[in-house]
Parts: structure tokens; sequence; C-alpha cells
């Protein structure tokens, strides 16, 4: 029997996929019987030609983060992530409910979060700080930085250290220049895996993972600005608001929708103050917005 190899997957190239064994990187298929392989992925490969192979089995993940598909499905994006940065500025206008659904997934994901507040330099609106303490007091790490000045950079830099990490935002808050400050060589390297799994152009969709120069690893997806509710139903949305997890067992109800129901705890806490009351409104529009099938 052929001895089977570990790799991890470095990005999706046409109908192959970029494995990185050791120091080579690799041109794969994938069994039919798999799963959708992403990156992110640790592998087991058998070796079907010079610089080629086969995928013949996933290793488990730690994490998985989804996106919707067709219809009411969803497919996997980037797998064995440890923290989403979720990337946000002052301009555009800070999307707080995009933010807080960001964060809603992690929470139910066994993926860490945290926040990185790009463009420092431009004039903020004195809401948008107040919002931030509500984030920061409920244990979110905030990360200012300025990928225009270089600001904040080396800091973020040590955080990313020894992790895999993504980042996540709405379109125009900078995600793709504090990656290419965080990266230099960005294109080159991306051509590189290209030229070395001889399989021409990369997408500028495909996900790639990326070694950091200071230690780490990134996930940079270009197609992953929004990855919706991702199949979350209403309870696990209810959990993703980190706050309302000491409160969700001491309704009144086991089924409680913490909107109009009677006796709701985390109703409670919101009229008392102790749950800010504007993540409370957003959590209720993130759930008029879920499909449904996945409300009770």
């Amino acid at each position: 029997m052929t001895e089977l190899q570990q790799g991890l997957v470095v990005s999706h190239l046409g109908k192959g996929i970029a494995v990185e064994v050791g120091e080579q990187t690799m041109l794969c298929q994938t069994l039919r019987k798999l799963d959708t392989v992403v990156v992110g992925d640790q592998v087991l490969l058998s070796l079907s030609g010079p610089e080629q192979g086969r995928i013949e089995q996933i290793l488990p993940r730690r994490s998985v983060l989804q996106r919707p598909s067709r219809g009411d499905q969803v497919r996997p994006v980037a797998a064995n992530l440890d923290t989403i940065f979720v990337v946000f500025a002052a301009e555009p206008e800070c999307d707080f409910l995009l933010l807080d659904q960001y964060l809603a997934i992690c929470e139910n994901c066994n993926i860490g979060a945290a926040l990185v507040f790009n463009k420092v330099d431009i004039p903020c609106n004195g809401s948008i700080l107040e919002e931030l303490k509500i984030y920061e007091a409920l244990g979110y790490r905030l990360h200012r930085v300025s990928a225009k000045q270089q600001s904040g950079l080396d800091e973020l830099k040590q955080v990313l250290r020894d992790q895999t990490a993504m980042f996540a935002g709405q379109s125009g808050v900078g995600k793709s220049s504090l990656t290419n400050a965080l990266i230099p060589d960005r294109t080159l390297r991306t051509n590189s895996v290209s030229a070395t799994t001889r399989h021409g152009r990369h997408t500028t969709t495909a996900a790639t993972l990326y070694h950091l120069p200071a230690g780490g690893d990134l996930i940079d997806s270009p197609g992953v600005a929004i990855f919706g509710l991702a199949g979350l139903s209403e309870a696990q949305l209810a959990w993703g608001y980190r706050e309302f997890q000491p409160y969700i067992g001491q309704c009144k109800f086991n089924d409680c929708r913490h909107a109009g129901d009677k006796d709701c705890a985390v109703r409670a806490a919101v009229e008392s103050g102790s749950i800010s009351a504007t993540r409370y409104q957003r959590y209720l529009k993130l759930r008029e917005k879920m499909p449904p099938a996945n409300r009770s």
C-alpha cells in the first residue's frame, strides 16, 4: 500500500488544489467521495506523479467557517481557523449589524474573534467610539491600525503569530491594504504557487493561505466579504451574543425567543442596563433576517 503523506491545503487553482507538503507545493485532485476540501485543511494524500497527488482523506478540523450556498445549503470556505479579525473603519460608515453577525458566527463555530479598527488616521464619529467600548467590555480585543500610515501593524503582527487567522469585513474597509502591508510580496507568492503547480493563473476569488513573515498563517479570501448567518438557528444566534449567555438559562421558557416572550431574562437585562440596548436591537434585526425555517 502506498504510504500517505500529510499536507496543508493552501489554495484552489482551477479544478486543482495546491497542497503544501514540507517545502514542496503539489497540485492535487480529490477522491469524489470526499467532502469539500477547503483552504486550511490538513489532508493525507498519495503521490500520482511528479509534484502531483491525490487527496485521500481530510483530517479532523478544529473549526470550519461556512457560507450560504444555493437554496438553504451552506458550504465550507476555510478550515482550522483560530481567529477571525473583523475589519471596519469610520469610512465607509461602520456597519455594526454586519459586525455582530460575524461575531455571532464565530461564537458558534469554535473560532475566536477580534476587531480591527482600520484608517485611524481619519477623524471618527464619537458614537462609533462609544459603541466600541461595549465590545471591549465584552472581552473582544480591539486593534487600532492604519494600513496607509503603517501604524499599529507591529502589534497586530505579534498577535497573528502562532495562529491561523482571516480578515472579514464590509467592502472598502481596507482588508486588501492590510493584507498587502502584512504580506508585501503577496502577488509574487501567489504567482509562484501557480507556477510551481503548473496550473496557469491563480483566480482572484480563490482563498489562499499565506505564511506571515513574522509567524502565523493568514487565509485571504476575497470572495468572503459576507458569509451570512450560515445556517445558524435562532437559539444559536442568541448564544452568539456573548452577553446573552448568562441569562438564556434564566428565561421562563426553554424556547424563549428573547423578543416579546413573557418573563424573558435577556430582555429584563436589557431593561436594567446590564445588556446594551443597541446590541439587543441588532439581535432583533438579525433574527428577522433569518430564514423562517431557522426561527422557532
